[in-house]
């Protein structure tokens, strides 16, 4: 039996990759390392910034799966606090997971494995369903990013109403998160075109 940190159904990285425990390793250091690099990607904003960190979430959950997808942004979560300058704009520290974008670091984790779940039951393999799925991961997000922001804006003296919640932390991100879900579900696609054509050609070779 080969030891793994991959549970059920195959992704898009097992296509490519064994599975195997040293393998997902890198696999997961890799897509902790894809997040922190997409996170400098930013339009600053206050206090929320808007970066490229969801949608490389969604590729990495989307890949990766459910377990591996949330252990990697559980780890990129993890070398941002002991102070790799990982979070948006090189920042680190546990003080910026208690700040105003700390609900959206942690909802990174199950964003990926809820995406990645899914695409274990193949809503990748369909344009549609894939910008279902990464819509889904997008909303996961905003579930923890929202309640977090909303009590830190209370505790730091600003008015936190509902109102005031979705101003700061959902209406400025509503296009960019349409964008990006459909944007990975493009790149997901195309990944599994290019995957799928290799495998028929090197059928046909073998032929």
């Amino acid at each position: 039996m080969t030891l793994t940190l991959a549970v059920g159904r195959p992704t898009l990285a097992d296509r490519i990759f064994t599975r195997r425990l040293a393998t997902d390793v890198v696999l997961v250091a890799a897509g902790a390392a894809f997040v922190s690099l997409a996170a400098q990607l930013t339009i600053p904003m206050v206090p929320v910034p808007i970066t490229g960190q969801t949608l490389a979430v969604l590729l990495v959950g989307a890949s990766l799966g459910a377990v591996r997808g949330a252990i990697s942004l559980a780890l990129y979560a993890v070398l941002g606090i002991v102070g790799l300058p990982v979070f948006s704009e090189a920042s680190h520290g546990l003080a910026i997971v208690g700040g105003p974008t700390g609900g959206y670091i942690i909802g990174f984790i199950f964003a990926a494995a809820l995406t990645g779940w899914l695409a274990q039951r193949e809503w990748d393999h369909r344009i549609l369903k894939a910008i279902a799925a990464f819509g889904a991961g997008t909303l996961v997000t905003f579930a923890f990013g929202l309640p977090w922001l909303g009590f830190w804006l209370g505790a730091n003296g600003f008015d936190n109403d509902l109102n005031a919640v979705l101003v700061s932390g959902l209406y400025p991100f509503i296009v960019g998160g349409v964008i990006k879900a459909v944007l990975a579900a493009g790149f997901i696609r195309l990944a599994w075109f290019g995957i799928h054509r290799s495998e028929s050609k090197a059928l046909n070779d073998e032929d």
